[in-house]
């Protein structure tokens, strides 16, 4: 199959490191990766064959990156919450005090701080109970599709219906942060710090940056590998 005849999410779930192109383009791998590179290309006023190009020119092989694509689904599923859902809890406090030490020091000069902040402090708080509805009704599912494919047991019906009703909810939430993102990022000017920023600001931004690569790749880790893994999964013991 070719580059053109593959969604943007399934390109960087065969090779992470094409993230990066698509990254350098302006283009939503993780949310928006169902489109092809033609639709994004299009939408963006992207040329293709420059993208492509820069596809092509990834080396062969995968480097040393992990291909979790691979790995069964409760694995995967567990290795999300043990390292994404864990670096939330970890950096989501630090954060929070810093961008209200931010706004208290330099927001008169520079008062987007007040709504990159409030950006924040929401997102923080919907991922909270996003992680919690993962944690206790979306993967435990997904470990039972599972248990079910090896055990050869029948599926016993969820009070969510199929799988794909959860899963859609995700989606929707993942589009929400990742466009809340955006505009933290639009605000912070791609997360460059002012001229006269202290340390505390040049350490905040990096913060917030790597906050949203993280999130990026926990997001294209569930929208493009482990939610249509279990989709197909589903079906493939209901038929």
């Amino acid at each position: 199959m070719s580059l053109t005849d593959k969604t943007i999410g399934e390109i960087v779930a065969d090779d992470f490191r094409a993230a990066a192109v698509f990254k350098k383009y302006g283009i939503d791998f993780c949310c928006r990766g169902g489109r092809t590179i033609d639709e994004a290309c299009d939408k963006k006023d992207v040329d293709k064959q420059s993208l492509i190009n820069d596809l092509n020119a990834i080396p062969q092989g995968k480097g040393d990156q992990v291909d979790v694509s691979s790995w069964p689904l409760d694995l995967l599923a567990n290795y999300i919450v043990r390292i994404h859902h864990q670096y939330v809890h970890d950096k989501t406090p630090i954060l929070l005090q810093f961008l209200d030490k931010l706004c208290r020091v330099h927001g008169e000069r520079h008062p987007e701080l007040f709504e990159i902040n409030r950006i924040f402090t929401e997102s923080a708080h919907d991922l909270a109970n996003h992680f919690e509805k993962e944690e206790r009704v979306l993967f435990p599912f997904i470990g039972e599709l599972v248990k079910a494919q090896q055990t050869g047991q029948p599926l016993e019906t969820a009070h969510f219906g199929t799988v794909e009703n959860p899963i859609a909810m995700m989606m929707h939430e993942h589009t929400v942060e990742g466009d809340r993102f955006a505009e933290i990022a639009r605000l912070s000017n791609n997360y460059t710090p002012p001229a006269d920023a202290c340390n505390t600001y040049r350490v905040t931004f990096a913060m917030l940056q790597e906050f949203e690569e993280d999130l990026h790749r926990h997001i294209h880790l569930e929208n493009n590998v482990l939610f249509p893994k279990a989709i197909a999964l589903e079906k493939q013991l209901n038929s």
